[in-house]
C-alpha cells in the first residue's frame, strides 16, 4: 500500500549501478526494470483503493477588519481507506485550516468536503457533531485535556458526550475496558488516576491519543501531534500513529512542519500558495 513498504522491500541503500563499456567507461544509467514495475503496481493498488475522505475546490478567506485574506485557493485533495497522508508547508500555509475543513470544525468559504460518496461541509452542527464524535478522531498540538478530570476520565469523555446518562452508566464496564486497552496501547495503563498537571507532555499527548480513538473512529486527524515534544517523544509517537494505521487500517491525516516526521508518511503533500503540491 505503501512507498515505505515498497523501499524496505529494496532496501535503504538500493541503486543502479552503471555498466561499464569494454573500454573501461560507465555507461548512462538506465532505469531498473524491477523497480519500474513495483512503482505501477504500487500506484494500481493505491489507485482501486476506495477514497474515504476528499476535498474539491476548496477556499478559505479570513477577514482582518475590512480586509479579506485568502488562506486556501481551490485546494483539491484525495485521502485513500487506510492511507497514512502527511500535510507540510510554511508557517501560516493553512495547514491546520485544512485539516480544520476536511473534519467539519470549519466551513470552507467555497468548494466541498466528502466523505465517500456523501457531501459533509454543507450538512447541519448537529450532524457535523456526530460527524466529529463518531467518525473522527482528532489530535491537537495542545492536548485539550480537561484539567479536573482524570487520564482515564479524559479518555473516556467523547463516549460520555455521545450517550445518555443512563446509557453510559449501563455500559460504563465496558467503556472502562475499552479506554484501558487504549491506555496498555499507549503505554500509559500506570497512570490511569493521574491528573493532567501529573504528566509530561508525551504522557499529555499519548492521552490525547487514546481519547481520539475510544469511539473507534474511521479517520485520525492529527495537527501538529509532536510539535510541543522533544524528538525522542515524537518519534515515539508517530511509532503509535504507524502502529495504528498498520493493525487497525486507520486512515490518519497527520500536519506537520517536521519534514523528517513527514517523510514516515506513505505519502505527502506540501501546502504552497494556498493550493496542494505533491511531494
Amino acid at each position: 500500500m505503501s512507498s515505505l513498504q515498497t523501499e524496505s522491500t529494496r532496501g535503504p541503500h538500493h541503486q543502479t549501478v552503471p555498466a561499464e563499456d569494454s573500454g573501461g567507461t560507465s555507461s548512462p544509467a538506465r532505469s531498473d526494470p524491477l523497480t519500474d514495475i513495483e512503482k505501477l503496481l504500487e500506484q494500481s493498488v493505491a489507485e482501486s483503493t476506495p477514497i474515504h475522505l476528499s476535498a474539491k475546490n476548496i477556499a478559505k478567506n479570513y477577514f482582518r477588519g475590512r480586509h479579506e485574506v485568502p488562506v486556501l485557493k481551490g485546494v483539491d485533495l484525495t485521502i485513500r481507506k487506510g492511507e497514512f497522508l502527511s500535510i507540510i508547508g510554511q508557517s501560516g500555509s493553512g495547514k491546520s485550516t485544512l485539516l480544520h475543513l476536511l473534519g467539519t470544525l470549519d466551513a470552507p468559504s467555497s468548494g466541498e468536503i466528502w466523505l465517500e460518496n456523501e457531501r459533509i461541509d454543507n450538512v447541519p452542527n448537529r450532524q457535523r457533531d456526530v460527524l466529529r464524535n463518531r467518525l473522527f478522531g482528532m489530535i491537537f498540538q495542545f492536548y485539550h485535556l480537561l484539567p479536573e478530570l482524570s487520564v482515564m476520565g479524559n479518555v473516556l469523555a467523547p463516549l460520555m458526550i455521545a450517550n445518555t446518562t443512563f446509557g453510559y452508566l449501563r455500559q460504563r464496564r465496558e467503556f472502562r475496558r475499552r479506554g484501558q486497552e487504549l491506555l496498555e496501547l499507549v503505554g500509559l495503563e500506570h497512570r490511569v488516576k493521574h491528573k493532567p498537571r501529573q504528566l509530561s507532555g508525551g504522557e499529555m499527548q499519548r492521552t490525547a491519543i487514546a481519547r481520539a480513538l475510544i469511539n473507534q473512529p474511521e479517520i485520525l486527524l492529527a495537527d501538529e501531534p509532536t510539535g510541543n515534544l522533544d524528538h525522542e517523544t515524537g518519534t515515539e509517537i508517530l511509532e503509535i500513529l504507524r502502529t495504528l494505521n498498520a493493525r487497525q487500517n486507520l486512515t490518519i491525516v497527520m500536519v506537520t512542519h517536521d519534514h523528517a516526521i513527514a517523510g514516515q508518511a506513505d505519502r505527502t503533500v506540501r501546502l504552497e500558495a494556498g493550493t496542494v503540491v505533491n511531494v
